[in-house]
């Protein structure tokens, strides 16, 4: 039988739709790029904004109209966010983000029995669902799931209802996952999770900073990349591991969602405009050219104009390498929804054109701060003659020549742009 699986959202979707390939094709089902002609839909939903949610249910129901035959499960963030409604799509198997792990038994048992299947779990502390991916496709870079849920309740975010408690992976069991992907070729680890520096956490027997120095020892690992960090969970420890491990890559993406005082305190981010800056500082500190990457949310209920000025002061002082700009979506059931002082669309959308503007002007001048200098780059793939990798701090490298893939070169930097560099 031949299955497809679409997914929406973050990595750690990416990971679990992984393993279910994985699961599926090791028990004999043949992947298709089509979900038209598939006899098995999954989606894996995304929750993070309204925009992703109804993405998820139009896909849905183009799945349905499209391939009426087909055995369609819906599982992730948008099914525990919207399952009543999801309940009305003719959806023959519907979980949220547990149980994913069990996706040969779940369809193997309504091939049997015909049966609509529905499962959902209410409690918030739920083990972690180790999956284990044996392989990915892209041999340069290879992405484990070792953490799981949130603690955090930031005003305007729906994950921690959807994800539950912080958990973790397994040390040792992190540690054989890895081993085993660089065995098979992987040279890069990308590490993955919904608040990934809250590893081992729960337990206080380890942090993410041990993961990072035991898989440091494995011989052709090249690079260990952590994909986002919360500035809260950026400690002393971590830093002086950034400083003297350089199989850590020096990039890091630090969430900072407003650059005013008043803002970050009602959206109960857990640290101040200076402490952040500070924790930025003693990053720079301790690797000059860090790549520093970031969320912000504009147009947050009672955000002033005065306010969003303020914000972009402070990414300009901070000098991030690249912002991810995101208008304010309500997310019913989080404490913004309820607060007063929303603002209209177009204020949000006028704020975020404003933003990306200079998010543009920082990518260019952090990109051009490279020219005339040597670089490693791991090449990832050959499109039209040309050789496309990333740096250690991911900088997109573009090289006038076919070079072998998953190999490290040293190029020297000609060119700059917004989102890319090209050198020889």
């Amino acid at each position: 039988m031949k299955f497809n699986i679409l997914t929406f959202g973050c990595k750690v979707n990416s990971y679990e739709s992984e393993y279910m390939k994985e699961q599926l094709i090791n028990h004999g089902y043949i992947y298709e790029d089509d979900y038209k002609s598939s006899d098995i839909v999954i989606v894996n939903t995304c929750s993070v904004t309204n925009t992703a949610d109804n993405k998820c249910k139009k896909m849905i129901r183009n799945v349905r109209r499209d391939n009426n035959d087909a055995l369609l499960m819906v599982c992730g963030c948008t099914a525990e966010n919207h399952r009543d409604e999801l309940n009305d799509l003719d959806i023959d198997i519907l979980i949220g983000n547990k149980e994913k792990s069990k996706v040969i038994e779940l369809i193997e048992d309504h091939q049997t029995s015909h049966e609509k299947y529905i499962k959902f779990y209410n409690d918030r502390r739920l083990p972690f669902e180790d999956m284990k991916v044996n392989e990915f496709n892209d041999k340069t870079r290879a992405y484990v799931k070792i953490q799981d849920g949130c603690n955090n309740y930031c005003a305007y975010c729906i994950i921690p209802y959807v994800r539950g408690s912080i958990r973790s992976k397994g040390f040792l069991e992190a540690v054989s996952e890895i081993k085993e992907l660089v065995y098979k070729g992987h040279k890069e680890i990308v590490f993955t999770g919904i608040n990934t520096g809250a590893y081992g956490k729960e337990t206080g027997k380890y942090d993410l900073t041990d993961l990072i120095r035991e898989i440091s020892k494995i011989d052709g690992l090249e690079r260990i990349r952590v994909s986002s960090i919360e500035i809260t969970e950026i400690n002393d420890k971590f830093i002086l591991e950034m400083k003297n491990n350089k199989k850590l890559c020096g990039h890091l993406h630090v969430s900072l969602q407003s650059g005013s005082e008043r803002i970050l305190n009602i959206m109960n981010r857990k640290y101040t405009k200076q402490e952040y800056l500070d924790k930025i500082n003693k990053l720079r500190e301790a690797r000059p050219d860090i790549n520093l990457t970031t969320d912000v949310i504009v147009g947050f209920p009672t955000e002033t104009e005065e306010e969003f000025l303020e914000c972009i002061d402070y990414c300009k002082l901070v000098g991030f390498s690249k912002i991810h700009v995101f208008p304010y979506s309500k997310r019913e059931g989080t404490k913004a929804a309820e607060m007063d002082g929303h603002l209209p669309n177009n204020i949000k959308k006028d704020r975020a054109r404003r933003l990306i503007l200079i998010d543009n002007d920082l990518q260019l001048k952090y990109n051009q701060k490279f020219i005339g200098k040597m670089v490693n780059v791991l090449v990832e793939e050959i499109i039209d003659g040309k050789s496309i990798g990333h740096t250690e701090n991911f900088l997109k490298v573009i090289i006038d020549k076919e070079l072998d893939t998953n190999r490290c070169y040293d190029v020297v930097i000609k060119e700059a742009y917004i989102d890319y560099v090209k050198g020889e």
